[in-house]
């Protein structure tokens, strides 16, 4: 087990993509566990999907901090693209840690408008090491621990399953993979060069209440209850290690109480201090039971009706470019060093999804 070398309590916590799911989620996490606790959350509320549901898990984090004794919220609209902002937030608020979740993501998106990931992901991901790099300046303490958010999307096509961290991943198969193996690979020149603490945090498709709505669970909700007909690729074929967004924000949070330690090698220069962990469920899901599994629960939650006929809006389609056929984490070195692996059942998950969308949209 690693020792936590981190008190959350009372420190500035700099989280990037805010208002995204996983960002959301995760400042709910820590206003709801750490007190006191300052927050600066930055987003751009960009309209890749609906901004009213960005706005939504806004309105639930400042209703939230008002609950949170002695501790804040502070939301800066801004692109982490844009140099001059961050340099601006981190010389305002002078965070302690960060937690860098703004990404453009859609591995599909990445084939339609590659110039988003680009700017987001390689720009923005670089803006926010510079500013890491140089919170050291003039003798200050500087920010004690980055981590980051990486991607399942990262294995490719790897044959070997389950994916551990120990895998090479030079074969990304879509301009997303590519620009998250990126930022790892930039992490890690960054902890080398100027010993910023960085960990990577490779997700594995997350899910659940007031998710994405171009993940596959939200986007056939839509079309179901539209009376469309939903895609199911690689007819069937597909297995996806589905995580509950509640197990991936306990796992960050975790994994931010305990930077990789600074050290010096033999040769008198730094060890980087990076590490690199996977956050999945470990049990691969085949997609042809997860949506059986969805259906049922939409129709307990009366998102559906009771003789809704499913098997008329469903059809199986070949895999689309840029997918693979299977995710599936290794944990063990999540669980060895922190005693912590995702194990919130698919069911429970899913059910939890559909009762927040019947009460957010019907």
């Amino acid at each position: 087990m690693r020792t936590s070398n981190i008190d959350l309590a009372g420190k500035t916590i700099l989280v990037t993509g805010a208002a995204g799911f996983i960002g959301a989620n995760l400042i709910l996490e820590l206003l709801r566990t750490v007190q006191p606790v300052r927050i600066v959350g930055v987003d751009n509320m960009n309209d890749y999907y609906d901004v009213s549901l960005k706005e939504w898990r806004l309105a639930q984090i400042r209703e939230a901090a008002r609950g949170a004794k002695g501790s804040g919220f502070f939301f800066v609209r801004a692109d982490i693209a844009d140099r001059q902002a961050v340099d601006g937030i981190f010389s305002e608020y002078q965070p302690e840690l960060a937690v860098n979740l703004a990404a453009q993501a859609g591995v599909r998106y990445s084939i339609a408008n590659p110039d988003a990931y680009l700017q987001s992901n390689l720009i923005g991901f670089y803006n926010i090491l510079e500013a890491c790099r140089h919170s050291y300046d003039g003798g200050k303490p500087g920010v004690s621990h980055l981590v980051y958010a990486s991607s399942s999307s990262v294995y490719g096509s790897n044959a070997k399953i389950p994916y551990s961290t120990e895998d090479p991943v030079d074969h990304p198969v879509s301009l997303y993979a590519a620009t998250k193996k990126s930022n790892e690979l930039m992490a890690h020149a960054y902890a080398r060069l100027y010993d910023i603490p960085c960990t990577g945090l490779r997700f594995f498709t997350v899910y659940g209440p007031a998710g994405r709505p171009d993940m596959a669970y939200f986007g056939f909700t839509d079309r179901l209850r539209a009376g469309r007909t939903i895609e199911i690729f690689n007819y069937g074929n597909c297995r996806r290690d589905f995580t509950y967004v509640d197990d991936i924000v306990k796992g960050v949070h975790r994994v931010m109480t305990a930077a990789p330690e600074r050290r010096t090698g033999e040769d008198g220069l730094p060890v980087p201090p990076y590490c690199l962990y996977n956050i999945g469920n470990s049990h691969p899901e085949n997609l042809l039971d997860f949506v059986d599994i969805l259906q049922q629960e939409l129709i307990r939650a009366g998102v559906l009706p009771a003789d809704y006929d499913f098997e008329a809006h469903k059809k199986l389609v070949p895999m689309q470019p840029g997918d693979v056929p299977v995710t599936y984490a290794d944990t063990a070195p999540l669980m060895k060093d922190f005693g912590f692996r995702p194990d919130t059942p698919l069911r429970t998950g899913l059910r939890r999804f559909a009762e927040w969308y019947r009460d957010f949209y019907l």
